[in-house]
């Protein structure tokens, strides 16, 4: 298939290119903290960046990537605004279970990097669609708020 830049590092990807870029960052990567959730891009679970928005990494195929920057949950803490959303989690206690947390942290962290001090409305909008079994949205909110905080 080519070269993917995944966390800084440029990596030769064998996969073919309609391979979901999911399956080749955990499978062909070994980057497993992206989750597989429901594989129609409803779940949030799989959110990666790429260039910086927050994207279904089931539901894009490698192919489309191109030269794009592509930044997992293995590497959003490397950035300012991911270190932030990471501690808030930490220091809130988010996580529950913690299965669906990685998609929660990189939909918050896209979010935070668009906008600084999103309200309430912005939010939701942001993290519509990222679903959390144990029901921690109300924990998921504060850490965003706790992050956005200087």
């Amino acid at each position: 298939m080519g070269t993917i830049s995944v966390n800084g590092e440029t990596y030769e990807v064998v996969a073919a290119s309609d391979t979901p870029l999911l399956w080749v960052l955990r499978d062909e990567l070994g980057l497993t903290g992206t989750k597989f959730g429901c594989g129609i891009a409803q779940c949030g679970v799989c959110t990666v960046h790429v260039d910086g928005v927050a994207v279904r990494s089931c539901q894009m195929l490698v192919g489309m990537v191109g030269q794009r920057a592509i930044t997992t949950i293995e590497g959003v803490g490397d950035t300012p605004v991911g270190a932030r959303v990471q501690k808030a989690w930490l220091d809130l206690e988010v996580v529950q279970c913690g299965y669906c947390q990685p998609g929660q942290i990189m939909a918050a962290t896209a979010l935070l990097a668009a906008n600084p001090d999103p309200d309430d409305g912005a939010i939701d909008a942001a993290m519509a669609g990222n679903l959390c079994r144990c029901g921690t949205y109300v924990r998921i909110r504060e850490g965003i708020k706790h992050a956005a905080r200087p």
